[in-house]
Order: structure tokens, then sequence, then C-alpha cells
């Protein structure tokens, strides 16, 4: 069995006003979900916490729309949690099941695979440029950051055959490092060119700090050739994993650890 946990703030990451609660629940599942499928489980249930500034039943009811859809589309039980009054924050507690042989962890890279990502990148920071732009939830740009898509079904073949996963939510370069460090201080080559931009982002939205909920692997290169068929998304491949420990993008050696989010900063 495997746990996560992760917490939504309003002001942090999210706008302080005017998110819709359907979406605010799709979100917080996914971004949970997220995790699960970077693990290569299957989600199973669910704990929620809600703190709230106050009682609205018709934001609470689209609350539960859109968080029980995803919910009951994935099979995941909400079997508890607990209500608050303060300012609005959403943690979800959410558990997996799958075999422990086989689950993925960052730690398992090796040098000489092939690094790949689904999906594209930096949709999140571009959505969320969007949102606080005065675009609308619905507007396509702004839903890739409104309401992610966990590759929960990706990770779930990815587990049987990758050898390290992590989920890009915290931006490219700074998961990245994540993962190389937990391999035992590996390092990366990786080509600007080869890394999969979402409509209207930038390549500083893909590096730096962006909530995509993409899954990037480490794989030998002959499974990223195959597998790509059976994912059901896109599947692009990025770089190789190297002795390291440096991460080099175009030849250049980059800081990643300046690139990713900081919470408290």
């Amino acid at each position: 069995r495997v746990l996560t946990t992760d917490t939504l703030v309003a002001g942090q990451r999210l706008p302080a006003e005017g998110f819709p609660p359907d979406a605010l629940g799709h979100r917080a599942l996914a971004v949970n979900l997220s995790d699960i499928a970077a693990m290569g489980a299957e989600p199973a249930w669910a704990l929620l916490s809600l703190t709230l500034p106050g009682t609205d039943e018709t934001w609470l009811e689209a609350f539960a729309n859109g968080f029980s859809s995803l919910a009951e589309r994935l099979g995941i039980a909400l079997i508890g949690g607990n209500l608050s009054a303060g300012p609005l924050t959403v943690c979800v507690t959410l558990a997996g099941q799958g075999d422990p042989e086989r689950l993925l962890t960052r730690s398992g890279a090796r040098e000489g695979d092939a690094l790949y990502v689904t999906g594209r990148l930096g949709g999140g920071a571009a959505g969320l440029r969007a949102l606080l732009a005065g675009s609308s939830a619905e507007d396509p740009q702004a839903g890739v950051y409104v309401r992610p898509e966990p590759r929960v079904e990706a990770g779930k073949i990815l587990a049987q055959l990758a050898h390290a996963a992590i989920d890009v939510s915290d931006g490219l370069l700074g998961d990245l490092a994540k993962l190389l460090a937990a391999s035992g201080r590996l390092g990366a080559d990786m080509s600007s060119e080869a890394i999969p931009l979402a409509p209207g982002a930038s390549l500083g939205d893909a590096l730096g700090p962006s909530d995509d909920y993409e899954l990037l692997v480490s794989l030998p290169q002959w499974v990223g050739e195959q597998v790509a068929a059976r994912l059901g998304c896109e599947w692009h491949r990025i770089g190789s994993v190297t002795a390291g420990p440096d991460i080099r993008l175009d030849g250049e050696k980059v800081v990643a650890e300046s690139r990713g989010y900081r919470h408290f900063t």
C-alpha cells in the first residue's frame, strides 16, 4: 500500500478568489492522484480535510460534485475527513495499492537510461497566468491548470517497465533534480527542442515552477520506444541519464535547485 497527501491553500499557488468550487474539488484529488500515478499504483481510498471561511451550501455542493466525479471515475472511496472554520484550505490524503515488486520510486534511475515525459509541459504555469489575467476557468489554456488530468493508467503500465519516476508538479528541472539525487547523484543531458511545450507555454514555464502533473520517467531506451502506443497519452523523449551529477541543457550546465517551486520564498 502507498500513501500520499497534498494541501491546497487559497493565495498559495491557487487564486485567493474566484476559483470554481467544482474545479477545486477536482484539482484537490487530481494533484494527489498524480503522486499515486508516479508510483504506478492503483488509487483506493481518500480522506478529505476541508477548512472554510464560512458556510455556503451551493459552494459545498459544487465542490463535492467536482471531487466525487473524479473519484467515481477512478473507483476511489471517500472514507472520512474533517471540517473546520478558517482560511480556505483543502487537504487530501490518498491511499493506493500495487505489487511491491513493481511500484516505482524516484531512486531507480540508471546511467544510460532515456528520460521521457507524458503530455506537454508548462501548461500549468501558462494556465495560472491566464487565469490571473482574467481568463475564464473554462478557457482551454486556463483549463490545463484548473483541471489537471493525472496519468494514473500510464503510471500503471510504466510500473512494469520503468526504473524510476516522479510527477512534474514543481517544474521539470526541480523534479528531475530530485529524481537524479535519489538515484545516486546522477546527471542528465537534455535538449530544449525535445521538451514538449503546452499551448501558450514558454520553455521557462516548463523548466521552472509549473503545476503540470505529468510523469517524468527514467527507463531503458528500447522500452521507451515500444511503450508509446500503450499509454493513451503523448510521450516524448527529452534526454538521457548520465554519470553526473550535472544537469545539462543544450550542452550547458543548469542550476536546477533555483528553478523549482519553493514554498517559503
